[in-house]
């Protein structure tokens, strides 16, 4: 499934996404994220070690719901782990700019994320939901 233009659009202003991931349990963990449109994906990226990073090790589903009011898009898959570190910190360092403008992204790239192991995550957009935007 494509998403409409304006869902995209939506999208594509830095909004902030709601991950779901499954625990061993069965039970549903819940984080905000930074997120981005990257052609037909959802990319995020985390910290190495985090609960969400173990859980999708674990299990690849997730879903994300971004929203504004009744206006929402919601996507849910399979994700594709990117464990690579220089594609994981290119990616943490282009969503610090997107969130924070380039200075400040440069700043949090190199001191904050930098130290750090980061995984990044590409969910396809392939079973999205839309509500409030016009079809």
């Amino acid at each position: 499934m494509s998403l409409s233009e304006q869902a995209r659009t939506f999208l594509e202003e830095p909004r902030f996404a709601s991950l779901a991931t499954i625990n061993p349990d069965g039970s549903v963990q819940q984080t905000v994220m930074w997120y981005a449109v990257r052609d037909d994906h959802i990319l995020m990226n985390t910290a190495r070690g985090r609960k969400k990073d173990r859980n999708m090790l674990r299990d690849q589903r997730i879903s994300i719901c971004v929203e504004d009011g009744y206006r929402y898009v919601s996507v849910g898959g399979v994700v594709t782990l990117v464990e690579d570190q220089d594609r994981a910190q290119s990616d943490i360092h282009s969503l610090a700019v997107r969130y924070h403008g380039q200075a400040r992204g440069d700043e949090m790239a190199r001191d904050v994320f930098g130290p750090e192991e980061r995984i990044s995550f590409l969910l396809p957009i392939a079973h999205a939901i839309e509500n409030g935007f016009d079809r």
